[in-house]
C-alpha cells in the first residue's frame, strides 16, 4: 500500500517535559521526518487484507482475516479517526507532536480506506466463488428453495421475531440513536402500485442475541448459508403486513461512533463511576463513520444523512451488501470439509510435561514459555498449584485482558478459598475491556480477593506476578514476567514470551512494583529503587536510550554495534530519531514490527539502512524482544510515547544463557523468514520478502525448533 500523493511528512519538537526526564541535550532528537502513525497503521491493516488475499492460506483461514481486517478498522474509527477529529477543534498548540497535521491526515486516511475496501471488496467476490467450488453457498432472500423458504420462515418465527423492533423513523420526532458494533436495516417502503406515499424504516439486527449464520437444509453434497439480515428481509411482507406496502428496498447501514472515554485522574472511587457513565457516554459518541450499501435508494440515504447531522465530509463509505465483517471471525467451520490449521497443535514445554510440580522446576531454573506453541495451561498450571500448596501464602498479580470464561480467575478464587492472600491489579481502563473488568473487579472482590484499580494518569499494562511460600522461617519467591495477557483465548493465538523464574532479583523488583502499586500515595521512589527491571514511567525510556547509544559508540569506535528489536509498534520520535542516529553511524540496526512503524528505514546519508520487517500470519506477532550487547531483554512494552510515559511497564533482562540462546535463535528465524515477512520500506508497499532460495515460513520454524529443542 503506498501513501497517497499528498502525503504528509510530520517533524518533532522536542517535548519539555521530556528533555527534562532525559536530562540529555545530545538525547535531544532533531525535526525529522517520519511517517504518519495512522497511514503507517492502514498499512499494517492492509498486510492483514494481504492475507485473506493469499491463494496458499485454508478458506476458512481467509475468510477469519476479513474478519480480523474489518474489526481492526472499526476500532481505527472509533479511536485514532475520532481523536483526529478532536484534534481539528482545538488550536495548533494543543496538538500532538504527531498530528501537526489532522486535516490532511484525515485526508489521506479516507483515501486509503476507500482503495482497502474496494480490494476487501474483491477479495470477498473471489472467496465467495471458491465457496462455490466447495459447495458452500452463501444465500440470500432472493434464491431460497421452497424449504428453505419455510425453513427462514419458521425461524424467524421462532429465533427473530422477539428480538426486532422496527422503527418507522419518519413518525419519530428524536431521530433514534444508532448504536455502535450494530448493523441495521433500512428499508423502503412502497406500493407496486404507487397508490400509497413510501415510508422508511429501521431495524437493528440482533446479532448481539443471536447468531449472524444459519446454517439451512441442503441438497446432498452442499451446505446453504443464510445471513441473519437476510432472514429478516425475506420476512419483511409479514413484519409489515399490516401497513398494505407490497414493495420492499432494504439496504444494511452502520455507525462507528467516537469511542474515548473521558476519564479525569481521580483514582478514588469515583473512577468506577467515571468508567460506567464514560461507557454509557460512548454509546452516544460522535458519529466518525458512515458505511451503507453503495445501492440504497437515494432519498433513503439523504434522508438518514440529514436526521444524523451528517454531511459529505463526515467518512461515508460506500460498500457492497455485507457489512461488520467482523463477525466473519466467526464464519461456521462446520461447512468446511478440511479444517486442519496450517500449523500444529501447542504442547506442553518439555521440562514440564512430566513434572509433578511447576513451581518446583522454576525454582530449579528458569524457563521460558513462547505461547502459542507452548501450552498456556502451564501457566494455569502454576497458579492452580499455588492455590492448593500449604505453603504459600500469597498470590500477586497483574491482569489486563482476561477471558470471558477465565481460568486464571477460577484459579486465583480458588487461593482465597484456600486462606491464599490474593492481589490483582485489575486495569479498568483497558480499552473496549472496561465493562468486562469491571465485573471482574466485583465477583473478584466478592470472593476475597484485593483487587487495585489503578493509577492517576498511568495504565498498568506490565504483565507479572510473584508467588510467596514460607516454609519454617524460609521464605522462597517464584512467578513471571510476560509480554502477553493471562488471557488463556488469545494465548492460542498470540505469539509472546513468559519468563518463569525464581531470580531474587528479579522477584524484589516485581515485589517494589506491586509496593507502588499497593501504596496510597503511588510513591515513584518505590520504583526507582527497582535494581533489574526497567519500569515505565521511570526508567524504561532511559535504559532504552542507554542500551542504544551504547551501540553507537560502539559503532564510531570501529568495534561494530548491532540490535535487534521486536515490537508491536514504533511511533516515538524520540526512540526513532536514536534509531536514525545508529543507522547513520553504522549499526546494524534489525527489526521486527508487526504493526505500526513510524521510522523511514532507508536514507542514503546512513551508513547502513535499517533491516525492518512485519510479520503476518495464522499467529498474531505479540511479543517484545530486545537484543543488544548489553543483553536480551523481554518486555510489555512498545516504543510509543504512552507506554514509555503514560504506563506501567516491565522490561526484564534474560540472564539465563540457553534461554538468551533461545531468543536470539528464536529471532534469527524470524529475520530469514520470506513467506509471511513484509519489507517496511519507507513507502510502506507492503512487498513480501523474497529473499534465498529455500522457502522459511517462520512461525513454522519456530515451531520445529521448540518442538525438537531438547533441555537440560
Amino acid at each position: 500500500m503506498r501513501l497517497s500523493k499528498s502525503e504528509p511528512l510530520d517533524t518533532f519538537t522536542q517535548d519539555p517535559e521530556m528533555e527534562k526526564k532525559t536530562n540529555s541535550k545530545k538525547n535531544a532528537p532533531e525535526k525529522k521526518k517520519m511517517i504518519p502513525r495512522d497511514v503507517s497503521w492502514l498499512a499494517f491493516n492492509a498486510r492483514v487484507l494481504q492475507e485473506a488475499a493469499d491463494p496458499s492460506v485454508p478458506l476458512h483461514e481467509r475468510i477469519r482475516f476479513l474478519g480480523i481486517h474489518s474489526n481492526n478498522q472499526d476500532e481505527f474509527f472509533r479511536v485514532r479517526v475520532a481523536t483526529l477529529r478532536r484534534m481539528l477543534q482545538v488550536g495548533k498548540s494543543a496538538r500532538m507532536h504527531l498530528e501537526e497535521n489532522p486535516e490532511q491526515i484525515l485526508d489521506d486516511i479516507h483515501d486509503l480506506v476507500i482503495d482497502q475496501q474496494r480490494e476487501f471488496d474483491r477479495i470477498w467476490d473471489g472467496i465467495v466463488d471458491e465457496l462455490k467450488e466447495q459447495k458452500i453457498f452463501i444465500r440470500t432472500e432472493k434464491n431460497l428453495s421452497k424449504e428453505q423458504q419455510k425453513f427462514v420462515l419458521s425461524y424467524f418465527n421462532e429465533e427473530v421475531r422477539t428480538n426486532i423492533i422496527p422503527l418507522m423513523i419518519e413518525s419519530i420526532q428524536q431521530f433514534p440513536l444508532l448504536r455502535d458494533k450494530s448493523i441495521y436495516l433500512a428499508i423502503v417502503l412502497a406500493r407496486q402500485d404507487n397508490s400509497v406515499r413510501q415510508k422508511f424504516a429501521l431495524i437493528e439486527i440482533p446479532t448481539i442475541v443471536l447468531p449472524r449464520f444459519i446454517i439451512m437444509p441442503s441438497k446432498e453434497g452442499e451446505k446453504d448459508i443464510i445471513l441473519i439480515e437476510d432472514v429478516i428481509r425475506f420476512c419483511l411482507p409479514y413484519i409489515f403486513t399490516y401497513f398494505g406496502y407490497d414493495k420492499f428496498n432494504a439496504h444494511i447501514i452502520k455507525v462507528t461512533r467516537d469511542a474515548e472515554l473521558d476519564i479525569d485522574n481521580d483514582i478514588s472511587t469515583s473512577l468506577i463511576h467515571q468508567i460506567e457513565k464514560g461507557l454509557k457516554d460512548r454509546r452516544k459518541g460522535k458519529p466518525v463513520r458512515f458505511v451503507y450499501d453503495k445501492d440504497i435508494d437515494p432519498l433513503l440515504l439523504e434522508y438518514l444523512m440529514r436526521r444524523m447531522g451528517l454531511s459529505p465530509g463526515d467518512n461515508l463509505i460506500p460498500g457492497a451488501r455485507i457489512h461488520n465483517f467482523k463477525d466473519f471471525m466467526d464464519f461456521p467451520n462446520a461447512v468446511f470439509a478440511e479444517k486442519t490449521s496450517s500449523l500444529r497443535k501447542n504442547f506442553v514445554h518439555p521440562l514440564f510435561a512430566e513434572a509433578t510440580s511447576v513451581m518446583h522446576v522454576i525454582q530449579g531454573q528458569d524457563v521460558m514459555l513462547h505461547t502459542p506453541y507452548h501450552s498456556f495451561d502451564t501457566i494455569i498450571d502454576l497458579l492452580r498449584e499455588a492455590a492448593i500448596d500449604p505453603n504459600v501464602v500469597s498470590i500477586k498479580i497483574t491482569a489486563y485482558r482476561l477471558a470471558r470464561n477465565s481460568r486464571i480467575v477460577n484459579a486465583l478464587v480458588n487461593a482465597v478459598r484456600n486462606g491464599k492472600q490474593v492481589t490483582v491489579s485489575l486495569e479498568l481502563r483497558a480499552r473496549f475491556n472496561e465493562a468486562d473488568n469491571l465485573e471482574w473487579k466485583t465477583r473478584l472482590e466478592d470472593e476475597g480477593v484485593k483487587v487495585l484499580i489503578g493509577i492517576p494518569g498511568l495504565k498498568v499494562h506490565a504483565k507479572m506476578c510473584v508467588i510467596k511460600k514460607k516454609i519454617g522461617t524460609k521464605t522462597i519467591q517464584c512467578g513471571f514476567v510476560a509480554t502477553g495477557n493471562l488471557n488463556e483465548k488469545t494465548a492460542r493465538v498470540y505469539g509472546d514470551h513468559w519468563l518463569l523464574t525464581a531470580n531474587r532479583s528479579i522477584l524484589a523488583d516485581i515485589n517494589r512494583v506491586f509496593s507502588y502499586l499497593e501504596s496510597p500515595k503511588h510513591d515513584p521512589k518505590i520504583l526507582a529503587a527497582c535494581k533489574t527491571l526497567a519500569i515505565s514511567p521511570i526508567s524504561m525510556r532511559s535504559f532504552f536510550i542507554k542500551m542504544i547509544e551504547k551501540e553507537i559508540k560502539l559503532a564510531k569506535n570501529k568495534s561494530g554495534g548491532e540490535m535487534i528489536i521486536k515490537m508491536n509498534s514504533l511511533s516515538d520520535p524520540q526512540m526513532i530519531n536514536l534509531l536514525y542516529e545508529a543507522a547513520r553511524v553504522g549499526v546494524n540496526v534489525k527489526m521486527i514490527i508487526r504493526g505500526i512503524c513510524c521510522a523511514y528505514t532507508e536514507n542514503k546519508k546512513w551508513k547502513k539502512d535499517i533491516t525492518a520487517i512485519s510479520i503476518v500470519d495464522e499467529y498474531l506477532e505479540h511479543a517484545r524482544a530486545f537484543v543488544f550487547r548489553g543483553g536480551v531483554y523481554i518486555s510489555s512494552c512498545d516504543w510509543m510515547v504512552r507506554n514509555l510515559d503514560h504506563r506501567v511497564e516491565v522490561a526484564v533482562p534474560i540472564f539465563d544463557p540457553a534461554i538468551q540462546q533461545e531468543i536470539k535463535d528464536i529471532l534469527a528465524i524470524q529475520l530469514s523468514g520470506n513467506v509471511k515477512a513484509r519489507i517496511l520500506d519507507n513507502e510502506q508497499n507492503n512487498k513480501y520478502k523474497h529473499e534465498g532460495s529455500k522457502k522459511i515460513r517462520s512461525q513454522i520454524e519456530i515451531f520445529k525448533y521448540l518442538h525438537e529443542k531438547q533441555y537440560k
